[in-house]
C-alpha cells in the first residue's frame, strides 16, 4: 500500500504552528486580553460612612482613557446628585476622581463607565451608605 508522503510533513507543520501560537499567547496573551478592572474605590463598596465623602475615587488595574470616563452618584430614588464630570488623576493614569457636592445621609449608588487603553468599555456599579449621625 502506498502511503501519502504529505501526511507526515503536514502533521509536523501543524505541530510547529500550534506550538508557536501557544508560546505567543503564553507570553503576551495575558496583557492582550486583559481589560481594566476596578481594584479599589473610595468610598469602598458597601461601606457605611459616618460623614459624607467629598469625592469618589476609583482605581483600575491598568491605564484608562480619562476623556471617556463617566461616574454618576445616584441617591436612593435613582436620581443623580452630581453635575460634574470625573477627571483623570494626573499622577496616576489608572485612577479617576469625581468631586461631590454636599450629600445628605442615605444610601447611594456609584455607577461608572470607563474605556480601557485596549479599547474595551468597562462599566459597573456599587453602593455605600452615609449614616445619619444627628441625634
Amino acid at each position: 500500500m502506498k502511503q501519502n508522503s504529505w501526511v507526515i510533513p503536514s502533521f509536523k507543520w501543524l505541530t510547529a504552528i500550534v506550538t508557536i501560537v501557544f508560546i505567543v499567547f503564553s507570553l503576551y496573551g495575558g496583557s492582550a486580553f486583559a481589560h481594566a478592572k476596578l481594584v479599589k474605590s473610595d468610598p469602598p463598596h458597601r461601606a457605611t460612612l459616618n460623614a459624607a465623602p467629598k469625592q469618589i475615587q476609583l482605581w483600575f488595574n491598568e491605564e484608562i482613557e480619562g476623556n471617556f470616563a463617566s461616574i454618576s452618584l445616584l441617591d436612593a430614588g435613582g436620581e443623580s446628585v452630581t453635575e460634574k464630570n470625573p477627571e483623570l488623576v494626573s499622577d496616576d493614569l489608572k485612577s479617576v476622581v469625581l468631586p461631590l457636592p454636599g450629600i445628605v445621609p442615605g444610601r447611594y449608588t456609584v455607577k461608572f463607565r470607563v474605556l480601557s487603553k485596549d479599547g474595551h468599555v468597562v462599566e459597573s456599579e456599587y453602593s455605600f451608605t452615609v449614616k445619619n449621625t444627628e441625634k
